[in-house]
Parts: structure tokens; C-alpha cells; sequence
């Protein structure tokens, strides 16, 4: 009884903050402009934290320098700065953390530079990237609907294959990198965001096959996302990336799906479909 009380208050807890956080995200989608800015920057900003300290208990990774780099490229995502400043942000980072290294061999005789630059540099591609396609997004015609579909098709993908898996899993998917995952779970959650995006487009008369195709990338894409942050927490031996969302985690594990479908949906109808 009292394991079934424990159980029922985070659920409780875990659903409250969810409606929380859900809230503030598509409001601010609704809004746009420097809100939603400030909130997507803010989440990807500490999911970016989230991962420096995961790397950390492994490697060596030059946190401030990686969190500045990224606001910077976040920054470069509003439509008044030329693209090409991010690449500039990433160069000089690169280089700054290269000299970094330089003066710690010359000071301590021990340097940890390909460490230092990759875990520090794929953290701003990882994570900084996907949010700042996100952000570019909203700026497309349709970018309050396609955000909007992105993130119901994304969280009830993550809801149905819980469910669904919880329920009925049997058939063990990827168990290696997360031994809960089920082909059950998988299947029901890929289910589950292309309904979404489909009574999405219908409530929204809008033709079908465009948001068809974001929900196909969500309940595929994005349960590789799943599993890629998984197999991070693996290598390090945690279970969360962090406790900053009540019942859910870290930043970085209610938001690891988003950034692969994020990517591919800002890829599909920012680059191909203009």
C-alpha cells in the first residue's frame, strides 16, 4: 500500500509539472517572438549544463566556455545575424579551448585537449543546434502550427510507448542501451504521434501530408533521440541527466527526443520545403 502511495504522489507529481512546463512551452510558441526566444534558449541552455556534468564525471569539459559558445550560436539564430557567425563562434571556441589545454601542460605537465574539444564542442551540435533550429523555425509561415505539432506529437509519443509498453511490452527493443524499451512501446508511440499529427492537420484544415510527415519523424526519430541520451547516461553510469523537473528528471531527459525531431522538421520544411 504504501509502495502504491509513493507510486500515485509521483505520478501526481510528475503529471502537475508536466502541465507545468507544457504550458509555458506553447504559450510562449503561441507568443513567439522574444518569449519564445528566451524559453527555448533557457531549456537548451541548461539541458547544455545537464550534459557538461554528465560528461564530466568521465571527461574533462570546459563548462563556461561551452555555455557562452552556446548562448552566442543561440543568439546567431534570430534572422539578423548572418549564419555564418555561428561557425565563427564555433572556430573561436575550438581554439580557445585549444589554448586552454596549452597552458595546462605547461603548468601541470597533463593536458586533456581532444577530451576537452569534443565533449565540450558536441555538447553546442548536440544540443545548442537542434533548439536554435527550433527557434529559426518560429519565423517560418507556419512556424506557430509546426512547433505546436512537433511538441504534442513528440510528448504523446513518449506517453502512448510508456503506456503501451508498460501494458503490453514482451518483445525487448535495444534493451542493451534501456532495458525497459519495448518493439510494443515503439510501435504504440509511433502510433500515437502520427494520429497527432493527423487530427492536428484536420482541427487545423490544413492539408495532411506535411504534418503526416512530422509525425512520422516524431514516433521514429525522436525514440532514437530517446535512446541516444540514454546510451550517454549509460556510458556514465547515471539514471537521470538531473533533477531540475520534478517526477521527470533533468531538462535533457524531458527534452532528449525533441532535438533529433527538432532538427529533421526544421531540415524538412526550413531547407527542402521553402
Amino acid at each position: 500500500m504504501v509502495a502504491l502511495n509513493d507510486k500515485a504522489k509521483e505520478l501526481v507529481l510528475r503529471s502537475l509539472s508536466g502541465i507545468v512546463l507544457a504550458s509555458i512551452l506553447l504559450s510562449s510558441i503561441f507568443v513567439g517572438g522574444r518569449l519564445w526566444f528566451l524559453v527555448a534558449s533557457t531549456l537548451a541552455l541548461l539541458s547544455l549544463w545537464e550534459f557538461y556534468q554528465l560528461l564530466s564525471k568521465k571527461f574533462r569539459v570546459s563548462k563556461g566556455i561551452g555555455i557562452l559558445s552556446g548562448a552566442l550560436v543561440l543568439i546567431a539564430s534570430t534572422e539578423r545575424i548572418r549564419p555564418v557567425s555561428v561557425l565563427i563562434v564555433l572556430t573561436l571556441c575550438a581554439f580557445i579551448l585549444l589554448f586552454i589545454e596549452i597552458l595546462r601542460r605547461q603548468f601541470s605537465h597533463s593536458s586533456y585537449a581532444i577530451w576537452n574539444l569534443g565533449g565540450t564542442l558536441s555538447g553546442l551540435v548536440y544540443i545548442i543546434f537542434p533548439w536554435s533550429y527550433m527557434i529559426l523555425l518560429r519565423f517560418h509561415p507556419l512556424g506557430k502550427l509546426l512547433l505546436f505539432t512537433l511538441f504534442i506529437c513528440t510528448w504523446s509519443c513518449d506517453v502512448a510507448a510508456y503506456l503501451v509498453g508498460t501494458r503490453w511490452g514482451k518483445n525487448k527493443f535495444c534493451e542493451a542501451v534501456s532495458p525497459k524499451k519495448t518493439w510494443e512501446g515503439f510501435v504504440g508511440g509511433a502510433g500515437a504521434s502520427i494520429l497527432f499529427s493527423v487530427l492536428i492537420a484536420y482541427y487545423a484544415a490544413m492539408p495532411p501530408l506535411p504534418f503526416l510527415y512530422i509525425g512520422i519523424i516524431c514516433g521514429l526519430a525522436g525514440q532514437l533521440g530517446d535512446l541516444a541520451e540514454s546510451l550517454i547516461k549509460r556510458e556514465v553510469e547515471v539514471k537521470d541527466s538531473g533533477r531540475l523537473i520534478p517526477g521527470h528528471g533533468g531538462v535533457l531527459d524531458r527534452f532528449d527526443s525533441i532535438l533529433i525531431s527538432g532538427t529533421l522538421t526544421f531540415f524538412l520544411f526550413g531547407v527542402i520545403l521553402l
